[in-house]
C-alpha cells in the first residue's frame, strides 16, 4: 500500500436504539439506555477504537415520528457530542442544527465551544429543516418556503465562518509582563448585514483549533446541490443504485469546481446500513427478524407524510398505487428527492404496501444491505472505487451491536485491503477527512493591505 493512496471515510450515524424502525422492540438494542450519556460514550468509545473519522448525529427541532411506536425522542446533540469529546480523544463530532431555528452568534458559539473542548473535531450539520412541525414550536404560524431557507442558510453560514474568522489566529498575546492579553487589531467586528441576517460581532472567543468547524450537508434538492457547491465539505446523501450515486457524485464533484473549490475538499458519503452475520441466508434472516417486529401503522404513517397522501385504506398485501408517486421525478427539496428515491424502488421492484414498508424500515430511504463482512466490504469497495463515494455513513440498524460487528468484522477486512487507514494520523476532524483548514478572511485582507 502506497502512502498516498485514497482511502475511505467511515463516520457512524447515530440513531439511539439503531436506524430500523423496530430496533427498539429487538433484545439486541438498548432502548432503556437512550437518555444515558454512557451509552452514547460508549459507542464513541468503539467508533473511536476502530479510528472511524467521526459520530454524526441528526436532529429536528420538534418531536418527529410517531412517538407511540417508536423511540423517537432525543437528546439535544451538541450537548452530547460535549459530552462524548470527553470520552474520546480523536473521534470526529458531527451534530446537525437548523439555519432556519438557531440565530448565528449563538450557533456559531456552540460549535466553536465544541471545537475548542474537543481539541478541533467538530463538525457542523447544515440543515434548513424540512419539518412544517417545527415552525409551532417558534411561535411561527407558517414554515418558511424552501427558497427562503436556503437564502436565509447562506447568509447564516456566512455570518458564522465570519465570527469564527472575527479572532485571527495570533490575536492571543498573553504578554503578563506588559498587561496585554490580546492585540484588538486583530479581532474585528464582521458587520454582516443582509436581508435575512444582521450580526455586528466580533465573536466572544477565540478562533476554532480547526479555523471553521468542518460544513456537512445532506441536502440533495437543486438548492442543496447549489448550497453544497459552494459550502459542504462532506455531503451525506442516500441512494439505492450504483448508477444513481455516481451521477450524484460527478454533479457535486463538478458543482465544487464551478465555485473554485477543489473536487477532493468536498466528500461525498452515502449512507449504507448493513446486517451483518456469518452467512449471507443468517444476515437476511437477522434483516427479517427486525422486519416482523414493524408496526404497520408507524410506517404508513412516514409513507403519508412523505407523499401527502392518507394511506390507511391500502391493503397491505396489495401492490403500492403507482399514482401515489406522480410528480416525484421533479426534484424541488430534499424531501421530493427523499420520494424520488421511494419512487424508484416502487417503479423497479413493483413491491406490496407491506414489501414497501419494510423496505424503508431499515433506513428510511437509505441503503440497506444484507450480508457477510466480506460482501459488506465488497460492496463499500464497489461504490467507493467506482467513482460513487469517496466513504460512508454507517447507518447500523440497531445499537450498539450493529457498530461493534462493523468494526470488528468489516473494519479489519477495508485494512487488509488497503481501503482504510489502520489507526489515526491526525488529531482533528480535518486531518482526518483531508481537509485543509481555511485561512481566516481577515487575515487576508490584512495581508492584502500590507502588500
Amino acid at each position: 500500500m502506497t502512502e498516498n493512496r485514497r482511502q475511505l471515510s467511515l463516520n457512524a450515524f447515530v440513531y439511539p436504539a439503531g436506524h430500523h424502525e423496530a430496533a427498539w422492540r429487538h433484545p439486541a438494542s438498548a432502548p432503556e439506555r437512550i437518555y444515558d450519556v454512557t451509552y452514547y460514550q460508549e459507542i464513541a468509545r468503539t467508533a473511536e477504537a476502530a479510528a472511524l473519522d467521526a459520530v454524526f448525529f441528526a436532529d429536528g427541532p420538534a418531536l418527529q415520528g410517531d412517538v407511540a411506536h417508536n423511540a423517537v425522542g432525543r437528546l439535544e446533540p451538541i450537548t452530547l457530542l460535549t459530552a462524548m469529546a470527553t470520552a474520546t480523544e480523536r473521534l470526529g463530532l458531527i451534530a446537525t442544527a437548523s439555519t432556519t431555528y438557531y440565530e448565528p452568534y449563538n450557533l456559531a458559539r456552540l460549535f466553536g465551544s465544541l471545537d475548542h473542548i474537543s481539541g478541533g473535531r467538530a463538525g457542523w450539520n447544515v440543515v434548513t429543516t424540512g419539518n412544517d412541525s417545527a415552525a409551532a414550536n417558534f411561535g411561527l404560524d407558517a414554515h418558511p418556503d424552501h427558497a427562503e431557507r436556503y437564502a436565509r442558510a447562506q447568509e447564516f453560514v456566512d455570518a458564522v465562518t465570519a465570527l469564527w474568522d472575527s479572532w485571527e489566529d495570533d490575536a492571543i498575546v498573553l504578554d503578563r509582563e506588559a498587561g496585554v492579553y490580546a492585540d484588538t487589531s486583530k479581532i474585528h467586528e464582521i458587520g454582516h448585514t443582509g436581508r435575512h441576517i444582521r450580526v455586528r460581532g466580533p465573536f466572544n472567543q477565540p478562533r476554532p483549533p480547526q479555523g471553521h468547524p468542518v460544513l456537512v450537508q445532506a441536502g440533495a434538492s437543486n438548492e442543496g446541490r447549489a448550497f453544497a457547491g459552494r459550502n459542504a465539505e462532506a455531503i451525506f446523501t442516500a441512494h439505492q443504485r450504483l448508477a444513481d450515486a455516481q451521477a450524484f457524485y460527478a454533479d457535486v464533484k463538478s458543482g465544487a469546481a464551478g465555485f473554485g473549490r477543489r473536487p477532493e475538499h468536498v466528500k461525498v458519503l452515502p449512507g449504507i446500513s448493513p446486517f451483518i452475520a456469518g452467512t449471507e441466508t443468517a444476515a437476511r434472516d437477522l434483516e427479517r427478524q427486525f422486519n416482523e417486529l414493524t408496526v404497520p401503522a408507524y410506517g404508513l404513517l412516514q409513507l403519508e407524510l412523505m407523499t401527502g397522501s392518507s394511506l390507511g385504506h391500502l391493503d397491505l398485501d396489495a401492490p403500492v398505487p403507482a399514482s401515489l408517486f406522480t410528480g416525484a421525478g421533479d426534484v424541488i427539496d430534499n424531501h421530493r428527492s427523499r420520494l424520488q428515491v421511494v419512487a424508484g424502488i416502487v417503479e423497479r421492484e413493483r413491491p406490496t404496501v407491506r414489501g414497501l414498508l419494510h423496505r424503508l424500515a431499515g433506513a428510511r430511504g437509505h441503503r440497506v444491505f444484507a450480508g457477510t463482512p466480506e460482501q459488506v466490504a465488497d460492496t463499500l469497495e464497489e461504490w467507493f472505487t467506482g467513482g460513487a463515494a469517496d466513504g460512508f455513513n454507517v447507518m447500523p440498524p440497531y445499537y450498539p451491536g450493529g457498530l461493534e460487528v462493523f468494526t470488528a468484522e468489516v473494519v479489519p477486512i477495508l485494512r487488509a485491503r488497503g481501503l482504510f487507514r489502520e489507526g489515526y494520523t491526525g488529531r482533528t476532524l480535518r486531518e482526518h477527512l483531508g481537509l485543509p483548514r481555511p485561512e481566516s478572511r481577515f487575515a487576508r485582507r490584512d495581508a492584502l493591505i500590507g502588500a
